[in-house]
């Protein structure tokens, strides 16, 4: 898993790791979500990608749009 940048120092999320029609999303919890383009579907997996990668955001926008949308939780 790749660390998550936090760039706002204000988010749950610590790592992500990203696959081509998925994202894994670990929280500061210790707990990891699955979501992949059937649970959530394309346009919010590819936004969560961006906002994993640029540091900013992903947490605000998984409350806001996909929260529940996970395939599994992993642990």
């Amino acid at each position: 898993m790749e660390r998550y940048k936090n760039l706002n120092n204000d988010s749950g999320v610590s790592a992500f790791e990203i696959a081509n029609d998925s994202i894994t999303v670990e929280f500061s919890d210790g707990a990891s979500y699955l979501y992949t383009y059937a649970s959530a579907g394309s346009y919010n997996i590819e936004q969560m990608k961006k906002l994993a990668v640029s540091g900013r955001g992903l947490n605000a926008f998984i409350n806001l749009n996909v929260r529940k949308k996970y395939l599994r939780k992993l642990r």
